[in-house]
C-alpha cells in the first residue's frame, strides 16, 4: 500500500480528500460539510465543534480520533475503522452506516436517531446515553460492550447481537423485537420488561 500523503491545511466544503494523512492536528469549528474522505487515516486528531453535516467516509481508518458536539448529521460511513475513539455530544442523525468497525472505543450523549447502521460491530466500546430513537439496525452486533441509557424508541431491529454486553435500556423495550440476547441479560432485564408489559411480579 502507498504511504498516504500528510494533509496541510484547514479543511473546506464540499471537497473530496484522497489518500491523505491526517495527524496530530485540531480542527477547531471546521466547516466541512459535504466532503468525500476516501481512503484516509486519521490518528491523534480532535474535532471541536464543526460541521461535517453530509460528509462522507469511505475506506476510512480512524485512531484515537475526538470529536466534540460535531455536526455528522447525514453523514455517510463505509468500510471504515473507528479503534480508541471518543464522541461525546454528536449529532449523527439521518446517518448511514455500513461494514463499519467501532472499537475500543467511547460514545457518549451520541445521536443516532433515524439512521441506518448496516453490518455494524461495536466492540468493546461503552455507549452512554446513545440515542437509537427510530434507527434502522440490520446485523449490528455489541460484544464487550456497555451500554448506559441507551434509547431505542421505534428503532427497528433485525439480526441485531446484544449478547456479551452489559445493557442499561432506558427506553423502547418495545423494539427489542429481533434481537438475541444470552440468559444472563435476560434475567437482569426481565423487571423492566414485566414493567414495560404492564405484568406485575408479586412476592
Amino acid at each position: 500500500m502507498a504511504e498516504r500523503t500528510r494533509f496541510e491545511g484547514d479543511l473546506e466544503p464540499d471537497e473530496d480528500y484522497e489518500g491523505l494523512r491526517f495527524a496530530e492536528v485540531m480542527f477547531g469549528e471546521a466547516a466541512a460539510g459535504g466532503c468525500h474522505f476516501l481512503d484516509c487515516e486519521f490518528g491523534s486528531v480532535s474535532f471541536g465543534g464543526g460541521r461535517l453535516r453530509k460528509s462522507r467516509f469511505t475506506d476510512v481508518a480512524m485512531r484515537e480520533v475526538r470529536f466534540v458536539a460535531t455536526d455528522l448529521a447525514e453523514s455517510g460511513w463505509q468500510d471504515t475503522t473507528v479503534a480508541d475513539c471518543a464522541l461525546a455530544g454528536v449529532q449523527a442523525f439521518s446517518a448511514a452506516l455500513r461494514r463499519v468497525v467501532f472499537t475500543g472505543s467511547k460514545l457518549d450523549s451520541v445521536n443516532f436517531r433515524n439512521a441506518v447502521l448496516t453490518d455494524v460491530t461495536f466492540e468493546d466500546c461503552v455507549l452512554r446515553d446513545a440515542d437509537f430513537g427510530g434507527a434502522t439496525l440490520l446485523r449490528v452486533s455489541f460484544a464487550g460492550c456497555t451500554l448506559d441509557g441507551a434509547d431505542f424508541t421505534k428503532a427497528a431491529c433485525t439480526e441485531v447481537d446484544l449478547r456479551g454486553a452489559r445493557l442499561e435500556i432506558t427506553a423502547g423495550y418495545e423494539s427489542l423485537r429481533g434481537v438475541t440476547i444470552d440468559s444472563g441479560q435476560l434475567v437482569a432485564l426481565a423487571p423492566y420488561l414485566a414493567r414495560h408489559l404492564g405484568i406485575t411480579v408479586a412476592y
